[in-house]
């Protein structure tokens, strides 16, 4: 059976479970979430895909699943990829609960309000607070990384899929790959693994599509 995910190309959660999928080699589809236009805010949404209206949410059979986190550890247990061996699974998921917190919350958010928030709406204070909370964050993977090819043990876990999810966008949220030359090697590391693909390549969405 197809795994389905309901996804849209904008959203870097829903990457990082795109990408876990892709790269697992397991048999999935994605499933095109109207987030712009509300759609996971619909009562239709929220009564069908997810009650919580969030995007991911992966399908597979009776399993139904959101959090990016919950479906990338899915997709582990399926195909046996991605969350590491031994003791270094509670690392990995470790660094998932980073994420989720400090990097991913803060790139989501100041990405968000610098690009898709009508501009009459946006706050320079509240922007440059993000700024900085997600310069801390950069600055702890960008030291973690030194002298390692990946974020945990010798291969691309769930603790490289999770911290990669934002930092492929082109879109500006105060993160140049220039300013921070360990992350960028990492980053160039896990997109030049076979089958990886940019996110407005992997998922249906992007912003020239509301142009």
């Amino acid at each position: 059976m197809t795994i389905k995910l309901f996804c849209f190309g904008e959203s870097g959660n829903a990457y990082k479970a795109a990408l876990a999928l892709e790269l697992s080699g397991l048999a999935w589809k994605p499933e095109f979430v109207d987030f712009f236009n509300g759609a996971t805010r619909s009562q239709e949404y929220r009564s069908e895909v997810n009650e919580m209206g969030e995007a991911p949410v992966l399908v597979d059979g009776d399993v139904r699943l959101s959090q990016s986190g919950v479906i990338q550890q899915y997709v582990s247990d399926r195909s046996g990829k991605f969350g590491g061996q031994g003791d270094e699974r509670y690392e990995v998921l470790r660094w998932v609960l980073w994420d989720n917190h400090k990097l991913s919350s803060q790139a989501g958010m100041t990405r968000f309000l610098m690009n898709f928030l009508p501009e009459d709406r946006r706050s320079s204070d509240v922007i440059s607070f993000m700024q900085g909370r997600l310069k801390s964050a950069f600055q702890v993977l960008e030291t973690h990384l030194q002298g390692r090819n990946w974020i945990v043990g010798d291969s691309l876990t769930n603790a490289d899929l999770s911290c990669c999810g934002y930092l492929y966008y082109p879109e500006p949220f105060s993160f140049e790959r220039s300013d921070w030359p360990n992350i960028d090697t990492w980053l160039t590391r896990i997109s030049e693994l076979p089958g990886w693909k940019h996110p407005y390549d992997l998922m249906p969405g992007s912003p020239k599509d509301r142009a």
